[in-house]
């Protein structure tokens, strides 16, 4: 078996490190130098590794994306064989409000993803994919309870991230409030 190399171990301590202080400071108002420190490392080696702060902070996001994906399988694999089609998409949802979305660490991250992906071409880029993908996920989930999946997705899509920001600003206990009323629009685009 071979052995794994230090780089895969130290770019995600780096990763984790970012998560990390993002979350203590509550923006990108951090530097590479605090982020090495804090993975015990040189900021040198953050930056041959990365490139730079942009760079680590779009591998956390992406970390914390591969994170979200988990959460939504584990969501899919709860279902029960021959659910009703529209449980997908409940499980979905159900994914997008999870207690591990709600974090400090994590929320501090998404807003920073969210103001990154205005003025940074690589994070608009992964917004949009994380953006496709779940569309994509809702409409497949949809396609057989609702006449026009695509447009109920979408309008789910802006619900979820319209909801978690607010439950993100207001409370990050409100989760379930928010999955509730995504739920309720659900069911609205449903039997509507």
């Amino acid at each position: 078996m071979p052995k794994l190399g230090m780089e895969p171990i130290r770019r995600a301590a780096l990763v984790k490190a970012t998560i990390a202080e993002v979350g203590d400071v509550g923006s990108l108002q951090v530097t590479v130098g605090q982020i090495a420190k804090r993975a015990g490392m040189s900021s040198a080696l953050a930056h041959h590794y990365f490139g730079g702060k942009d760079q680590i902070f779009l591998a956390a996001m992406r970390h914390i994306l591969s994170e979200f994906k988990v959460e939504v399988l584990a969501e899919l694999a709860r279902l029960k064989p021959g659910a009703a089609p529209d449980k997908r998409a409940e499980a979905i949802i159900r994914a997008c409000f999870a207690q591990t979305c709600f974090s400090p660490q994590a929320i501090s991250a998404w807003m920073t993803f969210y103001v990154m992906a205005q003025t940074t071409p690589q994070a608009l880029q992964l917004w949009r994919l994380y953006q496709s993908r779940l569309r994509s996920n809702l409409c497949h989930a949809l396609r057989p309870v609702v006449a026009d999946p695509k447009a109920a997705a979408a309008t789910l899509s802006a619900l979820i991230d319209g909801l978690y920001l607010r439950a993100a600003l207001n409370d990050p206990e409100a989760g379930e409030v928010a999955t509730e009323r995504a739920l309720v629009v659900l069911r609205l685009l449903r039997d509507g």
